[in-house]
């Protein structure tokens, strides 16, 4: 109570002036009163005068105190009232999360002082809130792109429009998801972590760092031995949705973005990334599993590269000329060729499978194909149907889940049962389609649901062996 009582004392100081006027005041009522009551009391009607004098002043100051008392001397809000705002309910500090989304957006804007701000106006008046922005300069303007969490109920087309009165233009809008709220150093800090430690990376590294974009690798000569083309130069070119990279491993790589245009930082982002895949050369995991099979036999499965080429080309040699036809679907004498095309990690992934002994006996590849990917396998005669075939293609698709596609195909003959049914027993949703005699098998990668969708080069074709 005393603490109450001296912080009151503090927010209302005594001033011993006020004590005075009040003083001086009174007395000067006490003399106008005496003086009036001498005039009024000596007249036929004056003591009745008097009274209803009194009557009207007490009336006067009873209304004075309570009117004070009311407004003037009435406890202060509370800060919790002062600071809450009440929600529609009328209950303060209640309110409902509203419903939100997040979007990416990107717009160019003139570089002059308040065009940014002229933006960031128009976003607040749509109750748009940006999580991130960067900035990507250029010769004239600069280009914003940002992450927002706008209300559910906004739409793109209305976004736009308002970006577009502010003065943006050429705006592009997407919607976004969780994983976009990684800042931008974090996310390019991860891409080049994954693609120091392995190589087959950097085409999903650019893929990621990117955005929606295709994707093409190019060999400096192709398999059956001609030159591919102009290779582009060593600091690579720019051409507006196009850039061209020098591939550290030979060729080149062509990275493609119809809707919207490369900006210098992305070019010299992406470059910075295939420098470092040149200074750390080739390389893969080099982890293995170890499997037992049903007979009691023990294989180990790992990630293969063209170092394992003599071993493959050896398992070529063991394995008879319909299975090799079964896996590349072309002449058997142009199989040897394919090999050190589909070891590179530039046009996907491996997989190798050894005996106890490090004998090569089966391989399983994984090629990229623009929004869908290819499984290809391949198992030596004497290791058929013993499941190794199930084994490498539930890895497989397991990386390509991993790697954010949305479908994997198998390219084989209709008459690969064993191939059929290792696409069945992986329990995804299927498609078929046969052309004389040709059957490609679809199987949609539900756990890649959601996720950033990659876009890649479309490889030589290529089939699959018996499991």
């Amino acid at each position: 109570m005393t603490d109450v009582t001296s912080a009151k004392s503090a927010r209302r100081p005594h001033h011993w002036r006020r004590d005075l006027v009040e003083l001086a005041a009174m007395f000067t009522a006490v003399a106008v009163a005496d003086t009036i009551a001498k005039l009024i009391g000596h007249t036929p009607d004056g003591p009745f005068l008097l009274i209803a004098s009194a009557v009207a002043l007490a009336a006067t100051a009873t209304f004075h105190t309570w009117w004070a008392r009311r407004h003037s001397h009435a406890p202060p809000p509370s800060e919790a009232a002062v600071d809450t705002p009440a929600t529609s309910e009328g209950t303060a500090g209640e309110q409902r999360p509203r419903e939100s989304a997040l979007w990416r957006m990107r717009t160019t804007v003139k570089d002059t002082p308040g065009s940014l701000a002229a933006l960031c106006n128009a976003l607040a008046r749509l109750d748009v809130d940006i999580l991130t922005l960067q900035t990507h300069p250029l010769a004239e303007g600069t280009v914003d792109e940002f992450l927002l969490r706008a209300p559910a109920s906004l739409q793109a087309p209305q976004l736009t429009r308002e970006v577009a009165a502010a003065g943006g233009s050429g705006t592009w809008t997407e919607r976004a998801d969780a994983h976009d709220l990684v800042d931008t150093p974090t996310r390019v800090l991860g891409l080049a972590t994954r693609t120091a430690l392995d190589a087959a990376e950097l085409p999903l590294a650019l893929r990621q760092l990117l955005g929606r974009c295709t994707i093409r690798s190019r060999p400096a000569v192709s398999p059956t031995g001609r030159p591919t083309g102009e290779m582009p130069p060593v600091e690579g070119v720019l051409e507006e949705t196009v850039m061209r990279l020098r591939d550290p491993n030979g060729g080149a790589i062509t990275v493609e973005r119809a809707y919207l245009p490369f900006t210098p930082t992305e070019f010299a982002r992406a470059r910075a990334l295939v420098e470092l895949d040149a200074r750390l050369g080739p390389r893969v995991p080099r982890s293995q599993d170890i499997l037992t099979l049903p007979e009691g036999n023990e294989i180990s499965v790992r990630r293969a590269d063209q170092d394992d080429i003599d071993a493959a080309l050896a398992m070529h040699g063991r394995c008879s000329a319909r299975t090799l036809e079964m896996r590349y679907h072309g002449p058997v004498r142009d199989a040897d060729r394919y090999l050190n095309h589909l070891l590179s990690p530039r046009f996907g992934r491996t997989l190798a499978v050894e005996t106890a002994s490090g004998r090569l006996v089966a391989l399983g590849h994984l090629l990229w194909d623009g929004d869908e990917t290819e499984v290809a396998l391949l198992v030596e005669d004497d290791w058929q149907r013993r499941g190794i075939g199930t084994q490498l293609l539930e890895r497989l698709v397991g990386m390509a889940a991993e790697a954010g596609c949305d479908s994997v195909y198998a390219v084989t003959r209709s008459s690969n049962t064993a191939m059929v049914a290792a696409m069945r027993g992986l329990g995804l949703p299927l498609d078929y389609q046969i052309e004389e005699g040709t059957l490609v098998v679809t199987a949609r990668l539900d756990a890649a649901a959601g996720r950033p969708r990659s876009r890649y080069e479309r490889t030589e074709p290529t089939g699959q062996g018996e499991r």
